[in-house]
C-alpha cells in the first residue's frame, strides 16, 4: 500500500488486530480497518499529526461494544468499545493520557461536532468513521488512495449489514441509544419502537414547573 495507507508495524497494533477479529464481525472489521486509514488520510489534508499506533487502536475498538458489552452495567455501546480499548492499553504498559485520548476517541466518535474539535487522535477517528458510514469528507480525499483502501478491505454490502449489526447490538438496550444518532437506525429498523423524546423527559421530570 501507498506511505498513507500503511498500517502500525508495532506489536500493540498487532495484538488489536488480532483482538478486533476475536470481538467483531468481518463487516466490522473491515470497516474498522477502513476508518483508520481514512482517519490518517484526513489528519493528512488538515495537518494533524496522530499518532499512529493510538489512531489504529480507536479505530479497531471502536465498534466492539456492538457485539461485546464490556460489563453486566447497561450503557452506550460506544462506552463499552472505550472501556475495552483503555483496559487493553493499560494492560501494555501505556500511559494514562493515551490511554485517555484513545478511550475519548472511540467514545464520542458519534458525537455531531465535539471530537473534530479535539486531540488529533481523537478528530480523525471520527472523520474516518464518517467517511466509511456516511461518506462525509469522501469528496475530499485522493480517489486513487480510495480506491486503494477499498481494494484492501471491500465493502461489499456494507451499508445493509452495517446498519443490521448496529440494530442487533442495540435492540436490547435501545434507551442506551436515546440523544444518539443511533437511536434514528433502531427507530427505523425495530417495529414499535418509539422513543422517549427529550420535550417529554423535561415535561415528565420530578418538578412542578
Amino acid at each position: 500500500m501507498s506511505e498513507f495507507t500503511e498500517f502500525p508495524a508495532t506489536a500493540t497494533a498487532a495484538e488489536a488486530t488480532e483482538r478486533a477479529r476475536a470481538l467483531t464481525s468481518p463487516v466490522i472489521y473491515d470497516h474498522s480497518r477502513r476508518v483508520y486509514l481514512f482517519g490518517l488520510l484526513h489528519a493528512r489534508r488538515l495537518g494533524l499529526r496522530p499518532d499512529p499506533e493510538l489512531l489504529y487502536v480507536s479505530a479497531m475498538f471502536h465498534d466492539v461494544g456492538l457485539e461485546h458489552p464490556f460489563s453486566g452495567a447497561e450503557q452506550r455501546f460506544e462506552v463499552d468499545g472505550a472501556d475495552h480499548a483503555r483496559t487493553f492499553l493499560v494492560e501494555r504498559g501505556f500511559p494514562e493520557s493515551a490511554a485517555e485520548a484513545v478511550w475519548t476517541a472511540v467514545a464520542l466518535h458519534t458525537t455531531p461536532g465535539i471530537p473534530v474539535r479535539m486531540g488529533p487522535e481523537i478528530a480523525a477517528t471520527q472523520l474516518g468513521v464518517l467517511t466509511d458510514v456516511v461518506g462525509l469528507g469522501l469528496d475530499e480525499l485522493d480517489p486513487g488512495e480510495v480506491e486503494e483502501i477499498v481494494a484492501a478491505h471491500p465493502r461489499g454490502d456494507f451499508k445493509n449489514e452495517f446498519l443490521r449489526q448496529t440494530v442487533e447490538g442495540l435492540r436490547h438496550r435501545p434507551e442506551t441509544a436515546n440523544g444518539t444518532v443511533n437511536a434514528d437506525i433502531l427507530e427505523h429498523f425495530v417495529p414499535g419502537l418509539r422513543r422517549t423524546t427529550t420535550v417529554e423527559r423535561v415535561l415528565g421530570s420530578a418538578w412542578e414547573s
